[in-house]
């Protein structure tokens, strides 16, 4: 892979190879990650040995990416989310690629979007009150040299769809 270029993730099972019950196991996983083999295979009409197999084909596939913990921001101090909106005086390989390392970097950063539009990309923070996002915003995203435009929306709410892909 060449330095300059972000790893792309595909899956290597392409969606036709997933069937209904492929699809029942995704949905279960998304709901709860920390389901055991033997629920898991329980909820979607497998035998274990089977779920097992089914669900290693899916992490080997690219199909399961990863699992993780969702924390609730307010237990680690975190009151104010934020998507900001940002915008590159241009929009070069080696000026995506330093953007999107130096998001990653910040211990503030949730997620990092590269989009399509107005914007260049949307970075998701996390901080705990308006003078740290002002803070965090000149400190880190303005001062790039890179960056010609930048929109802060507030996030009131987020709510995540566990049944993302269901049959």
């Amino acid at each position: 892979m060449d330095s300059q270029n972000p790893k792309k993730i595909r899956p290597l099972l392409e969606p036709e190879a997933l069937d209904r019950i492929d699809r029942a196991i995704l949905v279960a996983l998304q709901q709860n990650a920390r389901l055991t083999n033997k629920e898991l295979a329980a909820r979607v009409g497998l035998a274990e040995s089977s779920c097992h197999e089914r669900v290693k084909r899916l992490v080997a596939g690219g199909v399961v990416r990863g699992f993780h913990a969702e924390v609730d921001p307010r237990a680690l101090g975190v009151g104010l989310q934020a998507l900001v909106a940002v915008r590159l005086a241009r929009q070069t390989n080696a000026a995506v690629v330093s953007f999107r390392q130096a998001m990653l970097a910040l211990n503030e950063a949730i997620a990092v979007f590269h989009v399509a539009g107005a914007n260049d990309f949307l970075v998701q923070v996390a901080v705990r009150d308006s003078d740290e996002l002002r803070d965090l915003i000149l400190r880190a995203i303005t001062a790039r040299p890179e960056v010609v435009h930048v929109e802060t929306s507030l996030i009131y709410e987020h709510a995540r769809n566990a049944g993302f892909g269901a049959p």
